[in-house]
C-alpha cells in the first residue's frame, strides 16, 4: 500500500515561510514521487501509511545528525525509514539564498529528496548520486508547473 497521507508540521520559529503552500506542495511531491521508486521494489514508501515532515531549527537537526549519523553540525535534511522527514530551517534558509530560489521551492526539495530517499534512491556514492540529483530537480519543477496550473 502506498502513503496516502503526508503531515507537514514547523517545529521552529525564526525562519519564516509559507506553510500553508508548502502544505499544498507536500501531497503533491508525494504522488508524484510515488512512481519513482527503484529496483528493486520494497522501499519503505510502498508500506508506509503516513509520512511526517518537520521543518527544526538547526540545532535540534544538528542533534539528531549527530546521534543517528555520527555527524556533527546540522544539514538540510535526514529521512527515516519509518516516514520521518526532518527539514532544518536555517540551512534551508542559507542555501534558498545561495541557490537564489525561493525558500519555499528549497524546502520542497528537501521533502522530495526525503520522498526519493524512502522510495529507494540513494545519494552516498556515484553514479546513483547524481541520478538523484537529476530526478528530484525534475520533480520539483514537475510539481511547481502542477501547482502553477491549479492556481
Amino acid at each position: 500500500m502506498a502513503a496516502h497521507a503526508i503531515r507537514l508540521y514547523n517545529r521552529q520559529r525564526t525562519i519564516r515561510f509559507d506553510l500553508p503552500w508548502l502544505r499544498r506542495f507536500a501531497p503533491v511531491a508525494l504522488a508524484e514521487c510515488e512512481g519513482e521508486g527503484i529496483i528493486p521494489p520494497g522501499a519503505p514508501l510502498e508500506s508506509l501509511e503516513e509520512i511526517e515532515v518537520s521543518i527544526v531549527p538547526d540545532r535540534a537537526i544538528a542533534r539528531v545528525h549527530r546521534r543517528f549519523m555520527k555527524i556533527p553540525g546540522p544539514t538540510d535534511v535526514i529521512t527515516f525509514e519509518h516516514g520521518e522527514i526532518i527539514i532544518g530551517a536555517a540551512t534551508a534558509a542559507r542555501h534558498a539564498r545561495e541557490h537564489g530560489q525561493r525558500l519555499e521551492h528549497e524546502l520542497g526539495l528537501y521533502i522530495i529528496h526525503g520522498l526519493l530517499h524512502l522510495n529507494g534512491h540513494d545519494d552516498l556514492a556515484e553514479p546513483a548520486a547524481s541520478r538523484m540529483k537529476e530526478t528530484q530537480s525534475a520533480l520539483l519543477r514537475r510539481v511547481l508547473q502542477i501547482l502553477d496550473a491549479a492556481s
